[in-house]
């Protein structure tokens, strides 16, 4: 079977390649660089099936069933005339006298060829008969018609008295009797002439396809109830678009789409590639106040923004926010695809597995872990001879290093590739990691709440030789692997960024790394699908990217870079990109500027910063508020003095912190049905007097994205200010000071104090090349000071510094202040108490 096959890089030419294998065009219908197929085979083997396998935009003959009914029903706009039958038609055409209302027999020619030839001369005012019956039959109808076109006659004899004098006669026989007396040329040469024709419309047709294409998004209609019910029974009242139309709507290809059963796809980094020359859109930030233990809305004010933007406003806008853990889904807080009538759908997809991320860095991690222990027990009970034979063993007779081998043995300065050629020392090192147990810092992970997985001792079995040692789990997104995957711009910058991360300090005092492990290549296997961003959408069909979940503390608490960049040309030029930050203004907001922007090179336009009156009234003086019992009256009747005092300590704070960056703020108020609208005008007039562009209120979990179109044209017009963006701190400047300009500019501490412990790692951290790393704070969520109980915006304070530890992979230094946990625990009453299923229907019940 031969392909023709046309690519883009070489153009005008077509290569020829004998395939004996359908699997073959199926590959051939998925390689971007093929523009054109064309099957030379037999006419018997031209099946149906056959000629359907190819794609029709490639079909640059033009005998698939698609293409051929495009020619019947004289729709070629995105078809292709059988090269065949437009040169028959071009020498037709050229007679002389002209051949209008004349006939034409087609002899022989059943398939494709036939009838797009017998369709093409009557549109062209000609009549075409085919041949059919005896040979006296046939010589009576040849010798009637002005023109033969003979097909595929075999050894079929026409004798030169039968042609009618002045008639036309066109032969694919070369050794034809016919073809002899036609005064026509040879029509080879225009066979292939037409067929490149078709190559070059394929690739133009490619070629328009790969640019921009302007959304035609077709909104979800939303009819809120009073009361709202619950966020599963709204989630499941609305039915989402096919995500394939979602995703031609916004100018996606079908080829950067992986699609995840009907709801969800992965969109490939490609995209890319393909829109690397179209203009950014606009980048908005989702921030918020200090929060209560509840949380203030930060996801629901996200999607009902976009919501407004796209469905009501009829600008682009994507939502791109981080995947959710499952620990918390079954433990307290529930889930986080939004609430009320701004979420995200389906809301069981989003809250549970999605498209397996958690799951894959779960075992990227723990595969790393594995790792650690087998070579600590490997080298303690093995000699450099053996523990080398095994590293680098003899397979087939011949001994080699694989890559990632000679990769360590030049950062160990060997510069050899032949594995016997390495004198002991050289052998001793390179087999030699020296682990020193005590200063392994990589823990195993799972995405479970599971507080006695804390601290365990593992090795304990007869089969481990007594290595034994104390370690622990931490929850997945809490895995370093997870702020790689947050922070990569690319699977090749992903793939480096693993290889670099420290797992713990040799005897000696060097670091250890996954690439010294020779793991990082399989760790990049493992993760190379979840690199991509999941496409799914909101209540009201906008589109909404999923990707990344890093811990706000230990790491940025972000959603990643790569969802950012594909939403941000996804856009174009005027769309706007939501995006948000966990916690507060003060850890999420500060770490996006400082790390996130730092790794992406992007700029954000315009800050929301989302506060609601409970939370205000927690920081102007009122009583605790915990998760789980019911609210004090405070929160529920109208208070003033408690509001104001919140806004002009808290909300002002924040909005100051979003200035030293030199980004624009715009508040959100998130509306809830305890308040008053006193209340409400007071927290717009005290941020407009704090320094926020706009304040506004926001009704999007009861109304859907018309109750956030204050929201949207505020952010709209903010948009449009001058931005002078400005990075908090110089990355050369010594750590120390790094940390005390965080203390002192964000969270308003008179200065810092390190423990001995910490100011050893620094010194460490610095010997080792790190010092130049940007700062990521793991300090609690509930205060801006290190205090938790510390509401409103306290002064006057030292920010004591317990420990530095180091996310070398994921490219930041992270000061402890305080204890920090990175495995939460159940409550007395979970979550998955209200959790079940229907196993009838399948229908979820208790996801909130």
């Amino acid at each position: 079977m031969l392909i023709l096959i046309s690519f883009i890089v070489s153009p005008s030419l077509l290569f020829s390649l004998l395939l004996n294998d359908r699997e073959e065009i199926l590959k051939l219908n998925e390689d971007p660089r093929v523009h054109g197929v064309c099957l030379h085979l037999p006419p018997a083997s031209l099946t149906s099936r056959v000629l359907n396998t190819i794609k029709p935009e490639k079909d640059v003959d033009g005998i698939s069933d698609l293409n051929m009914g495009r020619l019947v029903r004289g729709d070629m706009s995105k078809g292709f005339v059988p090269p065949t039958a437009s040169a028959v038609m071009e020498l037709l055409e050229r007679h002389e006298p002209p051949l209008t209302g004349k006939t034409v027999l087609l002899v022989g020619g059943e398939g494709p060829l036939g009838v797009a030839l017998q369709c093409l001369i009557e549109r062209s005012g000609m009549v075409a008969l085919k041949s059919h019956g005896s040979s006296e039959v046939l010589q009576r109808q040849v010798m009637q018609a002005d023109a033969v076109v003979l097909l595929q006659t075999g050894h079929m004899n026409l004798p030169p008295t039968w042609i009618k004098p002045g008639a036309a006669v066109i032969s694919f026989e070369p050794n034809d009797h016919a073809a002899e007396m036609s005064s026509q040329p040879k029509i080879g040469h225009l066979i292939a002439a037409y067929r490149m024709q078709n190559v070059v419309r394929s690739s133009s047709h490619w070629l328009h396809e790969q640019q921009y294409k302007a959304w035609r998004l077709r909104s979800l209609k939303l009819q809120p109830l009073t009361p709202v019910p619950s966020d599963i029974e709204i989630s499941r009242a609305q039915t989402p678009k096919p995500v394939d139309q979602l995703a031609e709507e916004i100018g996606l290809l079908p080829e950067e789409l992986e699609a995840y059963g009907r709801t969800k796809a992965k969109v490939r980094l490609s995209m890319l590639d393909r829109l690397h020359a179209q203009p950014d859109g606009k980048y908005v930030l989702v921030a918020g106040i200090t929060p209560t233990p509840l949380g203030e809305g930060k996801s629901t004010v996200t999607i009902g923004l976009v919501q407004a933007l796209s469905a009501h406003l009829k600008l682009n806008s994507f939502a791109c926010l981080r995947q959710p853990s499952q620990g918390p889904t079954f433990g307290v807080k529930g889930g986080a695809a939004g609430g009320g009538y701004a979420q995200v759908i389906p809301m069981e997809e989003f809250n549970l597995h999605l498209t397996g991320d958690i799951h894959a860095i779960t075992a990227a991690n723990n595969l790393v872990a594995a790792a650690i222990d087998a070579r600590m027990l490997h080298e303690a009970t093995q000699s450099d001879k053996a523990l080398y034979n095994r590293l680098v063993p003899s397979v087939n007779g011949v001994r080699r290093f694989s890559p990632i081998q000679i990769a360590r043995l030049r950062r160990l300065g060997i510069d050899k590739t032949d594995p016997g050629s390495l004198m002991p020392e050289e052998v001793s090192a390179f087999v030699r990691l020296d682990l020193d147990p005590s200063k392994v810092t990589w823990q195993r992970v799972v995405d479970t709440n599971d507080r006695f997985l804390r601290k365990i001792t593992v090795g304990q079995a007869s089969t481990e030789k007594g290595q034994m040692r104390e370690t622990g789990f931490d929850i997945a997104v809490a895995s370093e692997i997870m702020a790689i995957l947050a922070l990569a711009d690319s699977l090749s910058d992903m793939k480096n960024r693993l290889a670099r991360m420290v797992v713990g300090t040799s005897r000696s005092g060097q670091p250890v790394t996954a690439e010294d492990l020779g793991v990082s290549g399989a760790l990049a296997v493992l993760m190379k699908d979840a690199i991509k961003p999941t496409l799914m959408q909101t209540l009201e069909g906008t589109p909404v990217f999923v990707h990344a979940g890093p811990f706000a503390n230990i790491a940025h608490g972000n959603s990643s870079v790569l969802a950012d960049k594909l939403a941000l040309k996804l856009v174009g030029r005027n769309g706007f990109v939501v995006t948000e930050a966990g916690f507060g203004a003060d850890i999420g907001m500060e770490k996006f500027f400082n790390i996130k922007c730092r790794a992406s090179g992007l700029r954000p336009n315009v800050v929301v910063l989302v506060a609601t009156v409970r939370a205000l009234k927690m920081h102007g003086g009122g009583p605790n508020v915990s998760a789980g019992a019911p609210l004090p009256r405070e929160y529920i009747d109208e208070n003033l003095d408690l509001v104001a005092g919140g806004c002009r300590s808290n909300l002002r704070k924040q909005i100051q912190i979003a200035h030293l960056f030199g980004v624009p703020v715009v508040v959100a108020l998130n509306v809830f049905k305890t308040d008053t609208q006193a209340e409400i005008d007071l927290v717009c007039q005290i941020a407009k007097e704090c320094g926020a562009s706009d304040a506004v209120p926001c009704h999007h979990w009861a109304q859907g994205g018309r109750g956030s179109l204050e929201l949207a044209q505020a952010v709209n017009e903010a948009t449009s200010r001058p931005n002078n963006f400005q990075f908090l701190y110089n990355l050369e400047i010594p750590i120390v000071e790094k940390i005390r300009t965080i203390a002192q500019k964000v969270y308003g501490a008179d200065d810092i104090e390190l423990s001995p412990e910490a100011k050893a790692k620094i010194d460490y951290y610095n010997q080792q090349g790190f010092g130049t790393l940007p700062i990521c704070m793991a300090k609690t969520h509930l205060s801006l000071s290190h205090m938790p109980e510390k509401k409103g915006a306290p002064t006057g304070f030292i920010l004591p510094i317990r420990d530095v530890r180091a996310s070398i992979g994921a490219g930041f230094i992270y000061p402890l202040v305080g204890t920090m946990s990175t495995m939460p625990g159940l409550p007395t009453r979970p979550c998955f108490y209200d959790i079940d299923l229907d196993p009838v229907t399948e229908e979820i019940t208790g996801l909130f």
